[in-house]
Parts: structure tokens; C-alpha cells; sequence
């Protein structure tokens, strides 16, 4: 029988990159925050009780990092709330939840890659609320795949990759932080990991780690975008110091990403072979 899936935050960046690798293999829902206000309990129940889908792929978050220090109220609403009732919703109704977290759950003062069992110690607003979600998630299922992410960009929405095309138009020079290091993550090949999942029923449930394989600093993810697309911008390697934001940033947080590759028998391309693909796909639009 073909599985029903419900996408939750359907127009943010991975939700439209699930669309875009959609090859009608199963019967999918797609719901934005205007179909669907996982903020609200009655809505989230009452559309579960209608909709009878086997799984829910929540792609919807709270995502503006600096912008969650100052309003933590709707960060928490979305990402702790929303996760909450989307998780008890699956759990009345017998639904398998997958559900996208970040490497912001982590301080970065790790010096190796961070392992799902590694100790959690959020240093932001944002990495805060996802944790939160992440219990919330646990408490209420047996049924569920947390997957943590990071660095997501994507031909969608905004993002790194998008910001530094945008930048290059009109500055002949840029200074990028050098001293924050993880592995930028194509979106699509995320929500191809999301596809294996549910196209062969795994059962292995609990968190795992995705991510693009390698590592890179966002200086070096600027570095290969402009070599990639052919563009002359004198690039400077600045430090953290020199670029403060109102929220702190893990200063290392590469996900190890064994778990997934041994259980779930996936592979985690290299980062720099996807960004290849995904500057190819901008160009073909």
C-alpha cells in the first residue's frame, strides 16, 4: 500500500526541496503554516483525524537564529509547542514522525564530531527550543527519527549559499568567519534520506545525525562557492570576534555520521560534490 505523508512547513527550504525530488512514490500532503498552525492543538488534532496518514515529516521551524534571542516566545511556540502537539497528534493516531533538528543542540567545544549520544548543551535561543522539541518528541513516541542537520542551503528560500551570490553582485570584497567549523548540508540530499526512510519502512527508530560528509569553515563554504561559480571577490578569513552576532554560534560542530550510514545503510555524499550539483541546478533554472 502506498504510504500517506503529511510535510509539515511545506513551503520553508527543505519542505519545497522535498517537493522538488517528489516522484509521486507516495501519496503526500504538503501543508504550510497557513494550511496547517502546528501551534495550535485543537487544528493539529482535528486535521489528523481527517487527513489518516502513516507519516509526518516536520519541516516546520523556527529558524531565524539571531532574531530568537529577542523573541523567544515565538521560537518556542513553533519549535517546542508546535513539535509537542504534531508529536502527540502522531501518537494518537499511530504515525511515524520524522522530525528535522539541528547541530545547535551542541556548544561546540567538542574537538571531534559530535555522536547522537554525545551530551547536549545548547548555547542559544534557537538550539534551546530545538532541544526542547527533541524531548518533547521522545516523551510522547516510540515511532520517531529525529534527524539532526546542519548548515542547510539549498536552490530555496534563504541561506548561505543564496546570500553569498546575492553579496557578489555589488561588493568586490567580503569578510567571512573562518573560525566556526561544520559541513554545509545540500537540503536535497537530506530529503532524500528522508525518502529512504519511508520507502523502506525502517523501524531502527531514534535520533541520527545528517549531514553532508567533510568538514569546512564558513570561510571555506564561501571559498568554494565562488570557485564553483566562477566568480572574482577578494575573500577575507575573519574571526568570530570580528563578526558578533546576538547569538552565539557552536565554534565546531561536525556531526558524526556512522549511526545512519551503518543502520540505516545510507551514504552522505561529500559537501563540496553537492554544492557542485546544487550551483549546476541554479544555473538551469
Amino acid at each position: 500500500m502506498t504510504p500517506r505523508v503529511l510535510v509539515t512547513g511545506s513551503n520553508g527550504q527543505l519542505g519545497t526541496c522535498i517537493k522538488d525530488i517528489d516522484d509521486n512514490k507516495f501519496d503526500i500532503r504538503y501543508s504550510s503554516s497557513s494550511d496547517l498552525d502546528i501551534t495550535n492543538k485543537q487544528v493539529v488534532e482535528s486535521f489528523f483525524e481527517q487527513q489518516k496518514i502513516d507519516w509526518c515529516i516536520n519541516c516546520a521551524a523556527y529558524t531565524a537564529v539571531d532574531k530568537a534571542e529577542s523573541d523567544y516566545k515565538s521560537a518556542f511556540n513553533v519549535n517546542v509547542s508546535g513539535v509537542k502537539n504534531l508529536a502527540e497528534a502522531c501518537s494518537v493516531y499511530r504515525v511515524k514522525l520524522i522530525h528535522v533538528s539541528t547541530d545547535f543542540v551542541f556548544d561546540g567545544e567538542h574537538n571531534k564530531p559530535y555522536k547522537e549520544s554525545d551530551p547536549t548543551k545548547p548555547i542559544g535561543v534557537y538550539g534551546e527550543t530545538k532541544l526542547k522539541g527533541e524531548q518533547e518528541v521522545s516523551k510522547a513516541l516510540k515511532e520517531f527519527f529525529i534527524l539532526r542537520t546542519s548548515w542547510l542551503y539549498s536552490e530555496h528560500g534563504s541561506n548561505f549559499l543564496k546570500t553569498m551570490l546575492r553579496l557578489s553582485k555589488d561588493k568586490t570584497q567580503l569578510g567571512v568567519v573562518g573560525d566556526q567549523i561544520g559541513t554545509p548540508t545540500y537540503a536535497k540530499d537530506l530529503a532524500k534520506a528522508i525518502f529512504h526512510i519511508i520507502a523502506n519502512d525502517i523501524s531502527d527508530y531514534g535520533i541520527y545525525h545528517y549531514s553532508n560528509n567533510g568538514v569546512a569553515s564558513w570561510y571555506d563554504f564561501a571559498k568554494a562557492i565562488f570557485d564553483i561559480s566562477n566568480i572574482d571577490i577578494e575573500l577575507n578569513n575573519i574571526s568570530t570576534v570580528q563578526f558578533p552576532t546576538p547569538a552565539k554560534r557552536p565554534h565546531f560542530s561536525v556531526l558524526d555520521k556512522t549511526k545512519i550510514e551503518t543502520t540505516l545503510k545510507l551514504k552522505t555524499p561529500y559537501w563540496r560534490d553537492s554544492l557542485i550539483t546544487a550551483i549546476q541546478n541554479m544555473k538551469n533554472e
